[in-house]
């Protein structure tokens, strides 16, 4: 029998952070999250959605003319059956990538998917609720993400990298928090101190706002 899953939106755009940035993407927005972090943008998919099958959820992929899907929330791998579901998207021939916290366990998720997956930043009051058993699972495929809002968010966040060799294991990502920490200073902090780090921004922030579904 298929399983079900809460989805709060499917929808098509263009990747808006991550080495994909600006390729057209369809977005699966699983519901639910245990985290309550302070940035959050998404807060929308807490709760609610709809029930759909693996199947069901598939058939409105096709829709779309694009080979790459993301999976994000909320927190994804707080359903169950968001890893088979994944790897029916594998198996249908899409490139599939995860958008997780962090907090839960990624050692089941199919080494063909691509996980972006966050350390929480002390700004974001969910630091403690960081799986540091995760790091061993990322590839270099992967991506680790810090979205820094403030000076110890960026120290903390620099002395990660030296304490778990994140750059010599996966992409990492530096991304300011919108309204809060200006992208510039975040850009100049990581030149002055000769990061190896990617910089990013929410490309679709700046294109749509926060528009739901975009």
């Amino acid at each position: 029998m298929d399983q079900l899953l809460r989805i709060t939106e499917i929808f098509y755009s263009l990747q808006g952070e991550t080495n994909t940035v600006g390729i057209p993407t369809v977005f699966i927005r699983l519901t639910g999250c245990p985290l309550r972090c302070s940035y959050c943008d998404t807060a929308y998919a807490f709760s609610g959605g709809d029930k759909l099958s693996h199947l069901q959820i598939i058939e409105q992929v096709q829709r779309y003319n694009t080979r790459h899907v993301t999976v994000t929330g909320g927190e994804p791998l707080a359903q169950p059956s968001c890893n088979a579901l994944m790897v029916s998207l594998l198996d249908a021939g899409y490139q599939v990538s995860l958008e997780t916290s962090g907090a839960l366990d990624v050692a089941g998720v199919d080494r063909r998917v691509v996980k972006v997956m966050d350390l929480k930043t002390p700004s974001s009051g969910e630091m403690q609720r960081n799986c540091y058993e995760n790091i061993q699972y990322l590839t270099d495929r992967d991506q680790v993400k810090f979205v820094i809002a403030d000076d110890a968010d960026y120290q903390w966040s620099k002395q990660q990298l030296e304490e778990h060799y994140l750059p010599g294991r996966c992409e990492v990502l530096f991304s300011p928090v919108m309204g809060t920490m200006s992208p510039a200073e975040l850009a100049e902090r990581i030149l002055a101190d000769q990061l190896p780090v990617r910089f990013q921004i929410q490309l679709h922030k700046y294109l749509w706002n926060d528009a739901r579904g975009k």
